[in-house]
Parts: structure tokens; sequence; C-alpha cells
């Protein structure tokens, strides 16, 4: 089994497929780690012998920041804006959509679970 920066591989996927497995991996990326280290795209995580999963690994651990590194960096930025005040800052600490998408009709995955307001009771004389 294949296992880089703490992520077991799928074995019968792409190469190309089972490198985005890893958290902060897409597909050009996987493709560029693979072209590096000469080895086919189209080949299988299975196929991989021990040289070409020790090139592989060496590659992401030179040159690109993955997993548990780029995860703290991405809440270290999230963290900044946050106190500075800032409009995206803002929007992150209510839990609301940061990147100017409408919030009248959508949003829910943001914004969490409908709260229902009731509305007001009208008085009796």
């Amino acid at each position: 089994m294949a296992r880089i920066s703490g992520i077991d591989l799928p074995k019968n996927k792409r190469g190309e497929i089972g490198l985005t497995y890893i958290y902060g991996i897409g597909r050009s990326t996987a493709q560029r780690i693979l072209s590096e280290a000469n080895i086919d795209w189209n080949k299988k995580v299975h196929e991989w012998n021990d040289d070409e999963l020790n090139k592989i690994r060496t590659i992401i651990n030179d040159n690109v920041r993955v997993e548990g590194a780029l995860r703290s960096e991405t809440q270290l930025n999230i963290k900044r804006l946050m106190d500075i005040g800032c409009y995206r800052g803002i929007r992150h600490r209510v839990g609301l959509p940061v990147r100017g998408q409408r919030t009248k009709n959508n949003c829910r995955t943001r914004k969490g679970k409908r709260k229902t307001v009731a509305n007001k009771k009208k008085a009796t004389k």
C-alpha cells in the first residue's frame, strides 16, 4: 500500500487521481509531480515500485506544502483576517459567505440550518 505524508493512497486508481487524495494536491500538481518523477500518469498506484514511490515522496516533501502544514497556514491566514477586522475577516467571524455571494436565498452551507423567525402578534383591544 502506498502511504505518502500520512495518507493511504487508493490502490486501484490511476496515479494522477490517487495523488489528489492528499490535501493540497490537485490534478495539475499531481501531473507535475509525476512528470518530474518520470512516471506515467495512467500507471495505477499499486503498480508503482519502491523506487518510484520514494521519488514521489521526495518531490512532495521538497516542493509542495501539504496536509498539516497547509491546513495550519490556512487557519493562520483566516485568523489574521479576523484579527485585523477587515471585511473578509468579519464575514468569517459571523459565518457568512466571504467571496461576495448573495445571502437572501442561498448560502445554506455557510449559514447553517434555517432559524425560523416568528411574526409579531397583533395586540387585541
